[in-house]
């Protein structure tokens, strides 16, 4: 197997892909990855050998941060020798084609691998001290899906639904997740169609051990939710409406705004992850059929998210 040298040629242009790949070979880990997908991996003991069980997960990472559908990563081989170089795969030998790809995301798929990445990634993040469980924010943002009814059923995504946003209406998916309040780093993730509504995924998206959590204002009535503990301190947004309506020269009202300008500052952070995911990343639209596969994808794209956001304290890290 080729041994990945993205930081040792000199003589290559230092471009922004090549740096972001080589912060990307020091944090994930590797090691723990592999270790956790070998069982569900074949071993090649029939038929033409597989490839190697870390080079098809450093592909599948790859179309996370890179958007590429399976048949345009196989393209991509062809045209970016730094993709072969990080997929460790010799410059003349075989290579993967995009039903080898999708064979390989069906099986992370079918043994629900995703949560497990995520949960690998986090035990990281928490013995190196940089995921607390204090304090976790919770929030939603749309997916959009195709609308176009150009395929084989004539129909659109049954799992996708509608749902209206101020004056604007969407057709897609909801990726609610629960972050840490300190960092911003995401501990869980959960997809559903466009039209549930924030408020009841709400205690689901807690880990359990925090006593502080905060939300927007469409998480009015969580700690009122069946599912809802009673030892969880609920610290929700305001409605707009109400806020506007505050008398600032009231000192009483004042302090009121203050306090939400507080816990605004703390909700902040929960959408830097949706920034990295659909601005670094790409992700900008669902790739696949239903919720599952959709959902799995996302939980991916949230472990690499931490690990993109925590990439310089890890770095800087002894070992």
């Amino acid at each position: 197997m080729k041994q990945t040298t993205l930081n040792l040629d000199l003589s290559l242009k230092r471009t922004r892909k090549r740096e972001f790949l080589e912060q990307m070979e020091h944090v994930v880990p590797w090691a723990a990855l592999v270790k956790l997908i070998a069982p569900h991996y074949p071993q090649g003991n029939n038929g033409r050998p597989p490839f190697p069980l870390e080079t098809m997960l450093r592909i599948h990472f790859m179309q996370q941060w890179f958007s590429l559908s399976d048949p345009g990563m196989e393209e991509a081989f062809f045209d970016v020798p730094l993709y072969r170089e990080f997929a460790q795969l010799e410059d003349y030998a075989r290579l993967p084609d995009e039903s080898t790809i999708l064979r390989f995301r069906h099986r992370l798929e079918h043994h629900q691998l995703a949560e497990q990445i995520l949960a690998t990634v986090n035990q990281l993040l928490i013995q190196q001290g940089l995921l607390l469980k204090v304090g976790s924010v919770v929030d939603a943002t749309l997916i959009p899906a195709p609308t176009s009814t150009k395929n084989k059923d004539k129909t659109r995504d049954p799992e996708m639904h509608s749902s209206k946003k101020g004056n604007q209406w969407y057709f897609g998916m909801k990726a609610h997740i629960g972050a840490d309040a300190d960092s911003g780093l995401v501990h869980t993730v959960r997809g559903t169609a466009g039209h549930v509504h924030d408020v009841i995924e709400a205690n689901g998206l807690l880990h359990g051990e925090e006593t502080e959590v905060y939300g927007d204002a469409g998480y009015q009535g969580a700690a009122k939710r069946p599912d809802a503990k009673a030892s969880i301190n609920w610290h929700i947004a305001m409605r707009p409406g109400k806020r506007r309506a505050l008398d600032k020269d009231k000192p009483i009202d004042a302090l009121i705004d203050q306090l939400e300008k507080l816990k605004a500052g703390i909700r902040a952070k929960v959408e830097h992850p949706f920034r990295v995911i659909k601005r670094q990343f790409g992700f900008a639209k669902v790739r696949y059929k239903g919720l599952k596969k959709n959902t799995a994808q996302l939980i991916t794209l949230f472990a690499l998210s931490n690990l993109w956001m925590a990439r310089h304290k890890l770095r800087a890290l002894p070992g």
